[in-house]
Parts: C-alpha cells; structure tokens; sequence
C-alpha cells in the first residue's frame, strides 16, 4: 500500500484493517487517531506507560504503508546536530589532500571550500533522512527523555516540514512525513509541541484484547496458556510495582514459558520465570508474596 493510497482511506476502519493485516491490533481509538494523522497531516502525539504499543504503532504504520520506518531514538543530551546532519571531516579532509596533490600544491581556496559541502559529505541523521525520503514514517521515540532546548528544535522542523544548511541551503520535503512522537511521561511536554499535533492516549490493553495480541504474536501458544499470562499480567498491573509489565513483557513471558514447554501456568513455574515479566527484585518479591497466578 502506499502513502497515498494511506491518505485516501475513507474511515478509522480501513486504517485498522491495515493495520491488522500488518500484525498489530489497533483498538478504535488507536485507528482514529492514526487516521487523522495521515488525513490532516500532523504529527501524532503517543503517550502512555512503557510497553502500551507507541513504538509498535509506528512500525505497524510503515509495514502497512511499505515505506522505510526512519527512528530518532531520543535522550538526555540530544542535541540538533545528532538529529539533523553533520559533515564527514575525515572524508573532506581525505578530499583536500587528493585536490592539493593533483593541482600541485597550487589550491584554489574558494573552489576547494564550495568543493567540501555537497551531498557527498553530508551525513544525514534521523530527522534530514525523513524529510530527504518522504513518504515514510518519521518516529520521534520517547522525546520527553530531551531537553527543552531540544523540543523547541523540533518543533521548529515540524512546523515547515523544512531545513536551512547553512552551508549547504535548505531541504525540504516534498511531502511531509507521517510523524509519529511517543511519550512515556517522565515529564511534561511542552504546549507549543502539544499544539503542534494530534494527541493520543494509549492504554495498557484489556485482558480480551491482550490474550488475541498474545495468540497473534505468538502463533503457537496455547490459547489455555495465553488466557493465563494475560489474567496474571493484568492483576500486576493492578499493584503498586517500581515498573507494572508492558505487553512487550507479557510476550517474553508467553515465550519463555513455550521454550519450557510448559502449557500451564502453575504457581512454581510462574515464580521460577518472574524475571522475563518483573524487572526489579522487590517487584517480584511482591508478586510471590501475593500468589499471583492464572486459576
């Protein structure tokens, strides 16, 4: 499918269906809101707790739409040049050697300069990649992990879909990327951001919907055994744990249990196998001393 045909869907529920055949198991509220991104072309604002499938949204969205999924995976200290471009020195210095020997010594200076910044040493980061290659899906994962400084950066890119390179001039787009941002909510993101997109709030799934992820990501799982894991993943969520599981956990757990062979989730496996769900030492010992387990 392409980006255009994307874009001509008539309704959440050909985005859905798409979504579906890729895999993912979209709820109404996760097909609406990517339908709007792609309609009204603005970027889209995932939050939720870790493993909610903001990530797997975005992935999902580009499979559907068999364009590159591009990630800029953000952190404390992420700066613009680490996002956008940055210029091969090695290879420019390696270029003004070889000009320098071939016209004996006798280099014209302006000719060398205007000779260094051309596609050929210019390194694409993340953000210049999706506006050089659209139509693809541009993921800005986790950007509540970025500063400030950083976010108004972004916003800026977001809000003309369009670069300036000093040295080089300005890219861009031909047609602006599907933008997808996640946010687990370790902080605020600001308003002009907020403004700047369409927002969605993902949930942790309901124990019918997580079971069919279960089965669908992991063919071969007993559906007994898949019932089970989902039942005792969500009363975890339901404690006061450091990190309540992900559906991302629920999967590894799922999986560790196939690769014991197990088909039922009986009290002393389910504690000897904590450490594929659970990601803290008191977590677990919360669990065990509750008795989690699938009746």
């Amino acid at each position: 499918m392409a980006v255009d045909d994307a874009l001509d869907m008539k309704s959440p529920a050909e985005v859905a269906t798409a979504l579906d055949n890729t895999g993912y198991l979209p709820d109404e509220g996760i097909a609406t809101a990517a339908f709007l991104a792609m309609r009204m072309r603005r970027p889209l604002l995932c939050e939720g707790e870790p493993g909610t499938g903001k990530t797997a949204l975005a992935q999902a969205l580009a499979a559907a739409l068999g364009v590159d999924l591009i990630r800029l995976q953000c952190h404390e200290g992420i700066d613009a040049a680490q996002a956008l471009y940055d210029w091969d020195f090695p290879r420019q210095l390696l270029h003004l050697r070889t000009l320098e020997a071939a016209s004996g010594g006798e280099l014209d200076a302006d000719a060398a300069e205007s000779s260094l910044y051309t596609p050929r040493f210019l390194l694409a980061r993340p953000l210049l990649r999706a506006l050089q290659e659209s139509p693809c899906v541009l993921l800005v994962d986790e950007i509540d992990r970025a500063d400030d400084e950083f976010e108004a950066f972004l916003l800026e890119v977001l809000s003309e879909y369009a670069v300036t390179i000093p040295e080089f001039g300005v890219v861009r787009a031909q047609q602006p990327p599907i933008v997808i941002l996640t946010s687990n909510r370790t902080r605020e993101v600001h308003d002009a951001l907020k403004r700047r997109c369409l927002y969605h709030w993902l949930e942790h799934p309901g124990l019918e919907r997580e079971v069919a992820i279960l089965r669908r990501r992991l063919p071969g799982l007993d559906a007994r055994l898949a019932e089970q894991v989902a039942a005792a993943v969500q009363r975890m969520r339901q404690m006061e744990l450091l990190k309540p599981p992900g559906v991302a956990e629920a999967l590894d757990w799922a999986q560790a249990l196939q690769a014991l062979d197990q088909d039922e989730l009986d009290t002393e496996t389910a504690a000897t196998t904590l450490g594929a769900v659970l990601k803290y030492r008191e977590d677990a010992e919360r669990v065990r001393a509750a008795g989690i387990v699938a009746p």
